[in-house]
């Protein structure tokens, strides 16, 4: 979807909505394989686009909605007007291995 994460070992990471994606489950562990850059503290290594090897594995949470955002759409003296609302569905997910 387009979304960097920072992902660090133990970190719980607030991200868009993954079951719809990978069909996890609370509790489900899943592999990501798409790391952009790794670094231990000493080297670092940068992906073409991603890193060989490099995997993230982390632990599903609970999925909930963020607040609700009003959108307004109007004509001003033409008596039109639209009141659309959406609510944006997060995963949170707990960072359990960083492999490289």
């Amino acid at each position: 979807k387009g979304n960097q994460y920072k992902a660090e070992k133990d970190a719980v990471l607030t991200v868009s909505r993954i079951d719809d994606v990978k069909e996890a489950k609370k509790g489900d562990t899943i592999t990501i394989d798409t790391v952009l850059l790794v670094s231990d503290g000493d080297k670092v290594s940068v992906g073409t686009p991603y890193v060989k090897g490099a995997k993230v594995t982390v632990e599903v949470g609970e999925t909930f909605k963020d607040d609700k955002v009003l959108v307004l759409k109007y004509k001003s003296k033409k008596d039109y007007h639209r009141l659309h609302g959406h609510r944006e569905q997060y995963t949170k997910v707990t960072v359990k291995d960083i492999a490289f």
